[in-house]
C-alpha cells in the first residue's frame, strides 16, 4: 500500500505528540521524528484556519536548509476556534477551567492543518471537525484537569480523554482530525506526492 509507494522517500515528522506519531504507525509508515523548538506566535489578522496554517508552516521554516531531495517534512498544528477566537494550550490550571468552562454547553471548531514540505514544493492542507459539549459542572472540570492534566492541548481537552467520553455529545468530522490530525487527508495527500500529482 502507501508504505511501498513512499518507499524512495524519507518522511520526517516534526511532531512530538504521541497521538500524531501513533498515527504515522498505525498508517505502517517508516518516518523519523526529528524536532525543533520554535515560538508558536501568529499575526493578529489571521482568523480561523489561517492561524493553524501559518503555525504548521512556521514549524517547517527551521528544517528548510537541511533537507534532502527525497525528503518530505511533516508539520502540523491545531486549534479551537470558539466565540471568534483562537484557543491554544492552556497556561496553567486556572487558564484550563475557564477555556472548558467557555466550551461547556456549546459547539466550537477544532482546525488542524498540515504542512508538507520538500525541496521543490509546499503544500497545507486544513481539516474543521465541529465538537459539541454538553453543560459540564464545575466539579466535572475540575476532575478533569487534576487528573488529566491537559496542558498540552489546543482547547485544554483530549476528545480521547475521560471528558470527551462524558461530555461530548455532537461530533461532525472527522474524530481524528480532533485528536490531532486528519489521517484521511494525510493518507490522501502522501498518495498524490508518491505519485506525482
Amino acid at each position: 500500500m502507501i508504505k511501498d509507494l513512499l518507499k524512495d522517500y524519507h518522511i520526517i515528522l516534526a511532531s512530538g505528540s504521541p497521538r500524531r506519531q501513533e498515527f504515522f504507525k498505525n498508517l505502517d509508515l517508516d518516518f523519523e521524528i526529528r524536532l525543533k523548538p520554535i515560538k508558536e506566535e501568529y499575526p493578529n489578522r489571521l482568523t480561523h484556519f489561517e492561524i493553524s496554517n501559518y503555525l504548521a508552516q512556521l514549524k517547517a521554516l527551521p528544517f528548510k536548509n537541511e533537507l534532502q531531495e527525497n525528503d518530505i517534512l511533516i508539520t502540523s498544528d491545531t486549534i479551537v476556534w470558539h466565540n471568534n477566537k483562537a484557543l491554544g494550550k492552556p497556561l496553567d490550571a486556572q487558564d484550563a477551567f475557564e477555556t472548558l468552562k467557555s466550551l461547556s454547553d456549546t459547539t466550537h471548531e477544532v482546525i488542524t492543518s498540515v504542512c508538507f514540505t520538500t525541496t521543490t514544493f509546499e503544500k497545507t492542507i486544513h481539516n474543521i471537525t465541529k465538537v459539541t459539549f454538553k453543560a459540564l459542572s464545575d466539579a466535572e472540570i475540575k476532575y478533569y484537569i487534576e487528573n488529566d492534566k491537559p496542558f498540552d492541548k489546543a482547547g485544554a481537552y483530549g476528545i480521547q480523554d475521560w471528558i470527551g467520553q462524558i461530555g461530548v455529545t455532537k461530533i461532525e468530522g472527522s474524530y481524528f482530525n480532533v485528536m490531532g490530525l486528519p489521517v484521511h487527508q494525510v493518507y490522501k495527500t502522501l498518495n498524490a506526492i508518491a505519485e506525482g500529482k
